[in-house]
Order: structure tokens, then sequence, then C-alpha cells
């Protein structure tokens, strides 16, 4: 069994490590439970614990998918809860899971897909046994709230990324790779609001509803962890906005440059418009035109010409179409 670790906690100490198929027998004061971690297990690892704790089968089956959304499910005197875990792999969020069953007396944790491991949470709250002493869904507390800690490193990349893009927008126009990672960025941001809807779902029912296995007292901790999804949740909103931004102002920028690029051609069209025009006149090859037998018939035209061109030229670089 992929056993991370498991085991027993009393008045917020670690007692002793229990074999996954003992079954620990624990008082209701809430200050004595089993702690089990297991990652990437199969149906087989499940279905022993499943046997031991009373573990609602649907329970177990969702635990065992990957994929599923975040949720809070109460089945008799037992809670079930699943949360989503994101990393960022190039431009790729990359999701995990962790489904959690809380019980009176344990508190088993099954990761799917997630490279953060429990430890370093396990270590740090036996560090600090008061919030062990209150009994497993302080644990459980620790455990959401490790997971939407993790989604800050994620949106601060992002950050990072998104600023500059928008100060490369600004400096110069942006090429067709850089507009597709505009988009790519977008639809991975979408993608990862709508898995914080329902995060923020979970932790709203474990700090507002009666539920079994949470203390009263343990409600304003999940509070904490609703004001964290909260936050992540505008922070990424605002990033799909400025990736908005950037890509309607790319566009903007882009308009523009080709409205100079027509206002100058017009603009040189008209001023060689007048040597044409000049010019196909004299072509035609009349006897009467004016000052076709001149000895200065010639440069005086030329200099009509230039004349005329130099008057458009001051016109348009006045008007700032040159």
């Amino acid at each position: 069994m992929p056993v991370i670790a498991a085991y027993l906690y009393r008045n917020g100490h670690r007692v002793r490590e229990i074999a996954t198929r003992e079954r620990v027998d624990c008082p209701t004061d809430r200050s004595e439970f089993v702690w089990i971690g297991l990652s990437d297990p199969c149906a087989e690892d499940v279905a022993e614990l499943q046997a031991l704790y009373g573990l609602h089968p649907l329970a177990v089956e969702d635990s065992l998918k990957d994929g599923q959304l975040p949720k809070v499910d109460v089945y008799g005197d037992q809670l079930f809860v699943i949360g989503r875990t994101a990393r960022l792999e190039g431009d790729t969020i990359v999701y995990g899971q962790t489904a959690v069953f809380l019980g009176h007396s344990h508190i088993i944790t099954v990761r799917q897909g997630s490279t953060r491991s429990h430890l370093p949470l396990r270590e740090h709250l036996e560090a600090s046994p008061d919030l062990l002493r209150q009994g497993a869904d302080y644990v459980l507390h620790a455990i959401l709230d490790f997971i939407v800690d993790g989604y800050l490193p994620l949106v601060g990349e992002l950050e990072e990324e998104v600023a500059a893009m928008e100060q490369r927008t600004i400096d110069a126009f942006l090429e067709r790779s850089e507009i597709a990672r505009i988009f790519t960025l977008r639809r991975e941001l979408m993608r990862f609001g709508r898995i914080l809807v329902p995060m923020e779902e979970v932790a709203r029912k474990l700090a507002r509803n009666n539920l079994p296995c949470v203390d009263a007292e343990a409600r304003h901790y999940f509070s904490d962890v609703l004001d964290h999804v909260r936050r992540v949740e505008a922070m990424t909103g605002g990033l799909r906005e400025v990736l908005t931004s950037v890509f309607e102002f790319s566009n903007l920028m882009e308009q523009q440059r080709t409205g100079v690029i027509t206002r100058q051609l017009a603009a040189w069209a008209a001023i060689l418009a007048v040597p044409t025009a000049v010019a196909g006149i004299y072509g035609m090859n009349f006897d009467d035109m004016p000052e076709l037998h001149s000895r200065f018939g010639y440069p005086i035209v030329l200099g009509g010409i230039a004349a005329v061109c130099g008057l458009l030229y001051r016109r348009f670089r006045r008007v700032g179409w040159l």
C-alpha cells in the first residue's frame, strides 16, 4: 500500500506508528485520532481502510477518480472533502486531487497526481501541538489551507509573466507567437477559475454550516481558508482582465500603425499623381500644347511639377501624414 504516513496522535503529540490493517479505537473527546496519508493508491488499498473505518463506497469511488471538482459530502457521521491542487509547468496549469475522509477519530488523505507532499505540513503541525490537540477537523483545515497556499506561487509566476508581456506590448508590437501565448494563458486562467469557484464553496460550507466532525470553534479557521481562496480568485480574475487588455491594446496599436502607413501611402500617392498627370497630358502629342515649342518649356514644366509636389509635401507634413 502506498502509505506515506500513518500515526496515532494523542493530546497533540504523535504516539506511535500504526499499521493500515490495525483498527484503533479512540475515545470520543477528540484529542486522540489517527492520521493516515496515501498517495496514488489502488482500489484494493482503499478497500482495506473502507472496511476498518466505515468509509462510504461512493466516497471511496470518488477518491480514486482523478479530475473530480472540489466538494463536501456528508455520509452519516463522517465528512468527505475533495480539494484540487495546482502547479505551473511551462504555460500549463497541472492539477492534482486530494480527497479527505474525516471522522471523529480518524482523518485519511488520498492524493492523486499531486507532487506536493504533506510531510512538511505534518511536521509543522507536530511542532504546534495546540492545534493537533483540538482534533482531526483542525488537521482538515491545515490540509485545505496547505492546498490553497500552493496556489499563490502559481499566480505569482503568472503575474510576472503577464507584467512582462504588458511591458513588451508597450515597447513593441506583439508577434503572432506572443498573441497565441496570451490566449493560452487566458484559457488556463479560465480553467483555474472553474476550480476556484467550487473550492470557495467547500471553504464556505465548512466555515458556516453545521457539519459532523467539525467543531464550532474550527469554523473560524475555515473562514481563513475562505478568505485565501477569495484572494486567489480575485488575483486570477485580475490577470484575465490584464491579458484581455494587453490583447486589445496590441490590436489598437496595430490598427494605429496600419492607419499611419495608409496615410503615408495616400500622401505619397497624391504627390506622385502630379507628375504622373502632367506626363500623361504631354504624352498625348498635340501640337498646341503650352510651352511645347518654347526653349524653356521643359524646365518650366519640371519646375511647376516640383513646386506643386513641394506644396503638397509641406501640407501633408503639417497635418502629420508624413
